[in-house]
């Protein structure tokens, strides 16, 4: 059997640290405990809220659409998830679907001064025109895919003898709703500079979940 006055010094007083630790724990009166327990689940709701925000702002935000202009790939009241981090317009590419500020020379009906969402036609430097209900970007037929079956192109874009070239650093975008759609061909393309982010992910459409991804 050990004596114990061979015990280590060092284990003893750490045998009576935590002696005392237990005891000052156990003499804190339980409103204080409570105190305590609150102020700690206060601040992680706070530390959450502000990641959270962070979030929001700059990695991705979460958008309604409030008309039909792009049914029916995305319809009234159906929500999307927007890439906002590690996005730069640069990156857009031709198919894109993205939100984007209002355009300045937009006199259409609707909510002023709102983000909007449309389908990238055209890049910068390329030429568009359309020929009955079909495109065509520097020259050629652009296939749609993600269009009704019978999609009425009123008004049309241009003519093949006279094609529109987007400027540098712009993007012509359209509704894929054509016949109701108030986009470039009434108010111009936008500057790469306006689109907040590209539309990443749909997850609530026509009244229910129904997740649908978009690259």
């Amino acid at each position: 059997m050990t004596d114990p006055a061979d015990a280590d010094p060092a284990e003893a007083d750490s045998a009576d640290a935590g002696a005392a630790e237990a005891g000052a724990a156990e003499a804190e009166p339980p409103q204080h405990r409570r105190r305590r327990a609150l102020i700690e689940t206060a601040i992680t709701i706070v530390v959450a809220v502000l990641l959270l925000g962070l979030l929001r702002t700059f990695a991705f935000e979460v958008f309604n659409i409030p008309s039909g202009s792009m049914t029916p790939t995305l319809g009234i009241g159906d929500r999307i998830l927007v890439q906002k981090a590690f996005f730069s317009w640069h990156d857009v590419r031709e198919g894109n679907v993205v939100v984007f500020s209002h355009p300045p020379l937009d006199d259409c009906p609707g909510p002023e001064k709102s983000d909007l969402v449309k389908r990238v036609i055209a890049l910068p430097g390329q030429t568009i025109y359309s020929s009955g209900n079909s495109i065509y970007i520097n020259g050629r037929l652009l296939a749609e895919p993600y269009l009704p079956r019978y999609d009425l192109l009123v008004p049309p874009i241009a003519s093949s003898q006279d094609p529109y070239r987007v400027p540098a650093g712009e993007f012509y975008v359209l509704g894929d709703n054509r016949a109701y759609s108030c986009d470039s061909r009434y108010w111009g393309p936008i500057k790469g500079t306006s689109i907040v982010g590209k539309v990443v992910l749909l997850w609530w459409h026509d009244g229910h979940p129904d997740f649908r991804t978009f690259w």
